[in-house]
């Protein structure tokens, strides 16, 4: 008996209903039809209602079998890839000291911006890198050495570090933090519980970087693991940490590169560097470690963490960039102590003074106010000269004022964004500097040629 035009129009609202509430539709087709219908369903007429089920209702799956090579994400299997291929080529270094701390020295959390800096020599109170930002004011940790105090030693000191191979020799470059002032030096690389004492092939200490050699190592222990080039990261894009945080050798953090627009206080001088910011994991024990990206090769040293005052990880890490260490290699390959120039003078940034300060003291709103010309210095030898108006500003930082006010470097202006230590610090030794200074109200230029020159650690 075929089915009325009236009956049809019901089931197939009543199936639409079903379908729009989420109803089983076989169960709604049953439930409206009578028998006869049904019967002729199964006689092999297929009528409109059955059509719309056929389509509308999906066909049941099978239930998924847990699988657990399958269950890992594509990110996970890489994560594992790269590590496995790495792990070999990571070292654990440990280093002795009986004369110093083997503690690292914490970077400090300098000043707002304002006041002296001994920014050209050796010192401390560099302007704060993130002043103006949520992370004002916080200090700097060296990410490196575990083990030991600040203070007075009591006996031999120990400390610990890592750093990676980087060629078939058994070159092993690592962050010079980790082994200035040791007395000894050890290694011991993954899945081998044997150590090598090591020695120290090269030095960088304004990049913080050094490159070790450990005496008898068995050539199949060494295992480089492949440079990448920093200079086309990206944020966003993976980073893998590895190290020995706090003794717990050969571990392994992930995360992402944060920026690579970063600048930070680096090495013994606190010249600021461009360096990698990621928030994979950095702590005590990871300096010198190295950061790969998701092909296994090594983007970056870790070095540094914005610690919060915690002296561990706040997901703020900075790693040295591989192309800076690339650079280098040769050197450090070659036995060098790197040294970078300087003027020889101390300075007081002015773009970190308050502009009502400025405007009363008569001074540009932004420069290298001279505050000590070192003996025998470039900067010494070129005329370059100091005042002796020293005065105290409201927030109790000495000021002397009188000296040359230094513009600009090679016609660059010096600012809050182009120290006078940065301006410097690119050039080599023998270099021609053009300065344009200020010097009793006019404006001068000066010639600097960039000598040899070792401050003295006591000034």
């Amino acid at each position: 008996m075929p089915i009325s035009s009236s009956k049809t129009r019901k089931a197939v609202l009543a199936v639409s209903a079903a379908l729009a509430l989420g109803i089983g539709g076989v169960a709604v087709y049953k439930h409206n039809s009578s028998p006869s219908q049904t019967a002729q369903t199964q006689s092999g007429q297929t009528t409109l209602v059955e059509a719309s089920l056929a389509q509308a209702v999906p066909a049941k799956s099978a239930v998924p079998v847990f699988n657990p090579v399958h269950a890992k994400t594509e990110n996970e299997r890489n994560t594992v890839d790269v590590v496995r291929a790495a792990q070999d080529g990571l070292v654990y270094v440990s280093v002795q000291s009986g004369t110093k701390t083997a503690t690292a020295p914490q970077k400090g959390s300098g000043n707002s911006g304002k006041g002296q800096q001994n920014g050209d020599s050796q010192g401390s109170g560099q302007a704060d890198p993130f002043a103006g930002t949520p992370f004002q004011g916080m200090p700097f940790g060296q990410g490196g050495q575990d083990g030991g105090s600040s203070g007075t030693p009591q006996g031999p000191q120990r400390g610990t570090g890592s750093g990676f191979f980087v060629d078939a020799k058994g070159d092993i470059l690592t962050n010079y933090h980790v082994v200035d002032g040791a007395d000894t030096i050890t290694i011991r690389v993954h899945n081998h519980p044997e150590t090598y004492t090591a020695k120290v092939i090269g030095t960088a200490p304004d990049y913080d970087l050094a490159l070790i050699r450990a005496d008898g190592l068995p050539k199949n222990l060494i295992k480089p693991i492949p440079l990448g080039n920093s200079d086309g990261l990206e944020p966003g894009l993976k980073a893998i940490a590895l190290g020995a945080p706090f003794d717990l050798d050969f571990s392994v953090t992930e995360g992402i590169i944060s920026s690579n627009a970063r600048t930070i206080p680096v090495g013994t001088r606190d010249v600021n560097q461009s360096v990698i910011q990621t928030d994979a994991a950095i702590n005590p024990g990871n300096s010198g470690g190295p950061l790969l990206d998701s092909s296994g090769q090594v983007i970056g040293i870790n070095t540094q963490i914005l610690s919060g005052g915690s002296d561990q990880n706040a997901g703020v890490g900075f790693a040295i960039p591989i192309n800076t260490a690339k650079s280098l290699l040769p050197r450090l390959e070659a036995g060098s102590k790197i040294t970078t120039p300087v003027l020889g003078l101390r300075y007081a940034d002015l773009s970190g003074l308050d502009s009502a300060a400025l405007k009363a003291l008569n001074l540009p709103s932004s420069g290298a106010l001279v505050q000590e010309v070192l003996p025998g210095s470039p900067a010494a030898k070129a005329g370059l000269k100091a005042g002796t108006q020293k005065i105290t500003l409201q927030d109790g930082t000495p000021l002397t004022l009188g000296g040359d006010v230094i513009l600009s470097v090679n016609g660059k202006l010096i600012g809050q964004n182009n120290s006078l230590q940065s301006a410097i610090f690119g050039l080599n030794l023998g270099d021609i500097v053009k300065l344009s200074i200020k010097r009793g109200g006019k404006v001068t230029e000066l010639s600097v040629k960039l000598s040899e020159f070792a401050p003295p650690t006591n000034s």
